[in-house]
Formats: structure tokens, C-alpha cells, sequence
């Protein structure tokens, strides 16, 4: 189809004719790379006639291949959206959706959905962020791991991209000018890629790059029937989609902190954490959501050169594009970690406890019951009742357990996140290696000590064993030994500690103020 035939298609296909099915009225929303008609009940995609180097929609024949290869990737999140491939028939002035004669255009046909379900129009819950993080965690673990031998997700096509958005946005006329800004975070972005180079190269060669989504934010994403729908998966270019799982989550995660939504950007990635097992993403997450925001930036400042803004729009966009230059830079600023151990008896509600803290706090939470049950191999839910000291809590995988939260709180500091380390801890010597690790790390560390009266225990595990929907195997009789072995805080612990009974929990806000003034700098000792 030649030039000018195109937009004379554009505008046919606003007829209701054009459709076989009820269509009235067509609406037709239009993007960079896109035409989209919304017709009854049917929603119809089709590529533009344009090659912008990155992508190449320039002949039918590609334009064919690429909805085939949407229809395929996007079935993988959503295959009930969609439904198929049509040509579009007939002529550029009458033409016809799958019907008959000589194909002008092809068209990915999805089953329409209210634009209100996308999940940047409406108010998200906590219980859906968890379902989307385990929704995603499930799609990463299943697609396909890139070949070490192909060019994806080398430490060069890493910092690619990321060079490129910046050489975009210097090349806009921009105001306020941002060179300095930009000046910043290239200095930033190189110095970090560089640090990260082995890290970047042993997740490729560890099967962490993917066959991903490619664009996953929230104008991607809707809340169909109750279902979650992830759609809109990078079709037009290969490098953009096979990437690091940790881009991917990046760009969500990003996308949640600049709607103001931040807790439940903790929340997300505290969930995909505990599903995945994957901590050393967060070594490289900062690197990813410099880059994603700097592409949302890119994207607003390359609409600023439209002539056909209006004043208004400018405004917007202008301001839009500045929010998310500030954002990358709230990324490279130094973080200062900080340590919080959390413990208590079998149900004194040292995870609920948890999980309403890493909301509040930019922290990541690490489960003894979680991790314990990872190192053999077994999903957090899966019931192992045993009898005390077998299965998988005998003695010697309590010490395996305990090492693996150690490791992981020293490497998760060591990426600059703080830590909250959730386990019983009744053996003061469980608790020493932390403060050591405190103390090596020069950082802040508190104690957050949970209790409950004792029948107020017993019950809370009752109710959990039999709604059989945690992590935690503790029964009653677990209890009762705890309680034998316990050795309480004292001396310096007991001056760091915070003292909750759950059985009359204060506010959130009392609890954060108590936490605050808890930490202490602990220091490693002076040499001799």
C-alpha cells in the first residue's frame, strides 16, 4: 500500500460497515507505531507503513510477520484477549475486516475490554499487587532462557539503550535545560554498568535472560473479569524483550513509584523476592529503573517537538518529562542500609509484622520459613508436618537456614537495600552473627522482639494449620519447646530492642517511631 493510500484506509475504517459484526460506534485510538480500531466488541490493531531503525513495519509482509508475532507472544499472558490475525480486505476506500479479494492490511483482532480496567485508572489493592508479582514471577520462570551464545543481554547490549536515551533527550530542546541532570546520571549509569559488568554477564550465562514482556507498566496491564491481563508485549524488536528478568520487574516497579504509589512498589518486589528466590536483582535494579525512567522521559521529550501540541499539553508533557528526570536521579542518590531482626515465638506475628514493614520502609524481608523450605526445593505453601527434629527441621537444616539468611542479608546490604530478617531467634546465639555482620558493615541495627500472651499463641497456630495457607509447620507442640529453649534479650540487645505485645498491637505509625529511635550505630572494633 502506497503513502497516501494509508490514511484513506485509517479513515474507511472508521465506518461500521468495514466490520463483519455489530460496530457502532468505532472509536480509533491512535499511537506512534499504531492504528487501533474499537468496534463492538472487537478491538483492531494495525502497524503503520514506517521504519524508525528500531523497529520496520515498512512493507505488508513485515507488517504480517510482526501481528503473527504479537498474536504469539501476547497469548502467552493473555490468550483469551487474543484472538487472531485478519487481513483487511478490499479496497483503501471500502474496505473489509477479514473478508474477501486482495488483502491492503493485516490486523491483530482482541476481544475489547472498558479502558477503565487498566490498572493506571484505578485504585490497586495490595492483594492484587501480590497476584500480579506472583503472576509474573510465574511467566519468567516459564519462557524461554536466552542462548549465551546470541547477542542478548551481553553487558554491550545492556548499556546501549541506556547511552541512547540520553543522546535522545540531549538532542530535544528542552526546558528547563537538563544537561546537568543528564550530565549526572550518564556519570552515574556508566560508572554502575561498569561495577556491575561480571554481575550482568554470570545472570546472562545463570539463564536469567528471558524471552520477556518487554513493556510491562500499568497502561499494559488490566484487571479483566477479575483477571489479571498482561498485554502489549515488544514484538517489533527482539533485543528490547530478551532481556534481564530484573529490567522487566524494573520498569513496574518504576512505573508504581512515579504514580505515588510507592508501598506498593515495596510490596511488589518483596512478593516477587519471596516467589523467585532471586536476590541478586536488587544489584542491578537501580541501573534498571534509571534506565526505564529515562525512557519514559525520552518518549515526553521527543512529543514536545510535535508541532500540533497544544499550550496545555506542552505544559504537561514538559512537566511529565522533568518528574521522571527527577525520579532517576532519587535512583543514584547513596543509600545508607540498615539491619532490623525480628523475633518472637511460633504466632506472635513476626511475618504480619513484616509484611505491614515493607510497605512503610524500603526494606526487604527475608523469612526464615520461606528460605528454609527454598533450600529443599519446596514451594512455600507445601505442607511438611513432621514430627519434631525430621523432615526438613532437624537440627543440622535449622544451622543450613539460618547461614542462608545470613548470606542473604549480607549480600542485600551489600547492594545497598536495608534488610529485616524474620525468624524466631530464641537462641542468643542465632542472633550474634547479625549484630557481627552490623559491626563489619559500620551500619544501624535494631531488634524488633514480638510477644503475644500464650493462649493468644496457641490459637493464631491453630487457625494457621488449619487454614493451611503459610509457610510456617509450627504447631503447638513447637511452641511449647520454643518457649523451653527461649533465651531472652539482655544487655546491649535488650538497649536496641522494641518491645511489641501483638496481642494489643499499636498503631503502625507508634511502631515506626519506635523502630527510628531503636537503631544505633554499630561499629566494628578498633584495632589494636
Amino acid at each position: 500500500m502506497d503513502v497516501d493510500a494509508f490514511p484513506r484506509l485509517i479513515e474507511a475504517l472508521m465506518r461500521p460497515d468495514a466490520y463483519p459484526h455489530p460496530a457502532e460506534p468505532v472509536e480509533h485510538i491512535e499511537t506512534h507505531i499504531s492504528h487501533v480500531f474499537l468496534a463492538g466488541a472487537f478491538a483492531y490493531k494495525l502497524k503503520k507503513p514506517i521504519d524508525l531503525g528500531f523497529l520496520d513495519f515498512s512493507t505488508l509482509e513485515r507488517r504480517r510477520r510482526c501481528c503473527e508475532e504479537e498474536l504469539r507472544l501476547n497469548r502467552r499472558l493473555a490468550p483469551d484477549l487474543y484472538l487472531g490475525v485478519v487481513a483487511v480486505t478490499g479496497t483503501p476506500g471500502t474496505p473489509r475486516i477479514g473478508g474477501s479479494g486482495p488483502v491492503q492490511e493485516y490486523a491483530v483482532q482482541m476481544h475489547r475490554f472498558r479502558q477503565e480496567a487498566l490498572l493506571d485508572r484505578q485504585e490497586l489493592s495490595g492483594e492484587l499487587i501480590d497476584r500480579l508479582a506472583e503472576e509474573i514471577e510465574e511467566f519468567h520462570a516459564r519462557i524461554p532462557v536466552a542462548d549465551t551464545e546470541s547477542p542478548f543481554g551481553t553487558p554491550e547490549a545492556v548499556l546501549a539503550p541506556m547511552v541512547e536515551n540520553l543522546v535522545q533527550i540531549r538532542a530535544c530542546a528542552l526546558e528547563p535545560d537538563p544537561r546537568d541532570c543528564l550530565e549526572r546520571l550518564e556519570t552515574w549509569t556508566r560508572g554502575r554498568w561498569h561495577a556491575l559488568i561480571p554481575t550482568i554477564e554470570r545472570r546472562r550465562r545463570n539463564g536469567y535472560v528471558r524471552e520477556c514482556h518487554g513493556d510491562m507498566h500499568r497502561g499494559n496491564i488490566a484487571l479483566v473479569e477479575g483477571e489479571i491481563r498482561i498485554f502489549d508485549a515488544i514484538e517489533f524488536n527482539a533485543s528490547l524483550r530478551w532481556i534481564d528478568t530484573a529490567s522487566e520487574i524494573a520498569f513496574l516497579i518504576m512505573d508504581l513509584e512515579e504514580s505515588g504509589a510507592t508501598p506498593l512498589a515495596r510490596r511488589f518486589l518483596n512478593r516477587y523476592l519471596e516467589r523467585s528466590g532471586d536476590f541478586e536483582l536488587l544489584a542491578l535494579l537501580d541501573l534498571y529503573k534509571v534506565y526505564r525512567a529515562l525512557v519514559r522521559a525520552k518518549v515526553m521529550a521527543i512529543r514536545l517537538g510535535q508541532a500540533d501540541l497544544d499550550p496545555a499539553q506542552v505544559a504537561r508533557d514538559r512537566s511529565t518529562c522533568m518528574r521522571y528526570l527527577e525520579l532517576a536521579e532519587s535512583y543514584i542518590r547513596p543509600r545508607s542500609p540498615r539491619l532490623l531482626i525480628a523475633c518472637g515465638l511460633s504466632g506472635s506475628g513476626k511475618s504480619h509484622m513484616a509484611r505491614l514493614l515493607r510497605e512503610a520502609l524500603p526494606l526487604i524481608h527475608l523469612r526464615s520459613d520461606i528460605e528454609r523450605k527454598r533450600l529443599f526445593g519446596i514451594s512455600e505453601t507445601a505442607s511438611t508436618r513432621a514430627s519434631l527434629d525430621a523432615g526438613i527441621y532437624f537440627p543440622t537444616a535449622t544451622a543450613w537456614t539460618y547461614a542462608r539468611l545470613l548470606r542473604l542479608a549480607e549480600a542485600i546490604l551489600g547492594y545497598g537495600y536495608d534488610v529485616l530478617v524474620d525468624a524466631t531467634f530464641i537462641c542468643a546465639g542465632r542472633r550474634a552473627p547479625f549484630w557481627d555482620l552490623a559491626r563489619r558493615y559500620r551500619i544501624q541495627a535494631a531488634i524488633l522482639a514480638l510477644d503475644a500472651p500464650v493462649e493468644v499463641l496457641r490459637d493464631r497456630i491453630r487457625c494457621r494449620r488449619a487454614e493451611n495457607k503459610d509457610a510456617s509447620d509450627a504447631d503447638v507442640r513447637v511452641l511449647e519447646r520454643q518457649r523451653l529453649a527461649l533465651e531472652p534479650l539482655a544487655g546491649e540487645e535488650r538497649a536496641r530492642a522494641v518491645f511489641i505485645d501483638t496481642g494489643r498491637t499499636p498503631p503502625l505509625t507508634e511502631i515506626l517511631a519506635l523502630i527510628e529511635s531503636a537503631f544505633v550505630s554499630v561499629h566494628a572494633p578498633t584495632e589494636q
